[in-house]
């Protein structure tokens, strides 16, 4: 596997390196130091599995960065690496087209984890507590109603975050295959394809798949899954039901 690391900060960049060459010996982590060395390296090589981005760089808003690599390499995963643990930025991580995020001050057994599981497929998000974010918030974060819908919806359901067995949903065998499909981040138009469906059935299937988690967008219903199904629970999930 060759993986991508972006972090400016020299001593956390030799850190990772050799956390994740620890992966095994067939593991090759090519270090940059700044967006526009990670530019650089992608244009010389493409055979990239992997990119490891820090949110914090000195030449560039980690946010954009993801942004344009999801844009100009859709393949590629993006696994956002961050000191950062807030429910907003992971939020607008996986809403830019992140496989995952992984605080830095995680266990390295939990960077394996993430990365194992988005390389298998799967998306990896931290353990959130519900409505634990500071009270002063940017003006138009949307967290309080996104943790709130995710909390209310625990609460009347009876739900306890992290022991929710997800077969237990209700789902139909069709919408358990859509929101498969969802959580790897596929659209509309590529479900209706893999499951051989019209666009607009895939429409209601997820509209109501998004009902019955009782959220309202597609990375809500990440969010929803990953603290409903608890540590690892989203991918194991997600192969089962496939």
């Amino acid at each position: 596997m060759k993986v991508l690391l972006i972090d400016d900060h020299p001593l956390i960049l030799q850190a990772l390196q050799a956390v994740i060459e620890g992966l095994g010996t067939d593991t090759t982590v090519i270090g940059a130091n700044s967006a526009r060395a990670a530019r650089e390296t992608l244009e010389a090589a493409s055979d990239f599995d992997l990119v490891l981005l820090d949110l914090h760089l000195g030449d560039a808003d980690g946010f954009d960065v993801l942004v344009e690599l999801r844009a100009a390499h859709p393949a590629l995963p993006v696994v956002v690496v961050s000191a950062s643990d807030r429910s907003s930025d992971v939020i607008r991580a996986i809403d830019a087209g992140a496989m995952g995020f992984v605080p830095k001050r995680a266990s390295n057994e939990t960077l394996y984890e993430a990365l194992h599981m988005v390389m298998s497929g799967g998306i990896y998000v931290p353990p959130m507590t519900m409505g634990s974010e500071p009270a002063a918030k940017p003006e138009g974060d949307t967290v309080p109603s996104v943790l709130r819908v995710l909390r209310e919806t625990a609460h009347d359901s009876g739900f306890q975050t992290g022991a929710v067995p997800l077969v237990d949903l209700g789902l139909t065998p069709r919408q358990t295959e859509v929101l498969a499909l969802l959580l790897k981040g596929q659209p509309n138009k590529l479900i209706a394809r893999e499951l051989n469906l019209s666009v607009e059935t895939v429409k209601d299937h997820v509209a109501a798949v998004l009902r019955t988690l009782g959220v309202s967008s597609r990375t809500q219903a990440v969010l929803a899954v990953s603290q409903m199904s608890g540590r690892g629970g989203l991918s194991a999930w997600r192969h089962s039901g496939r």
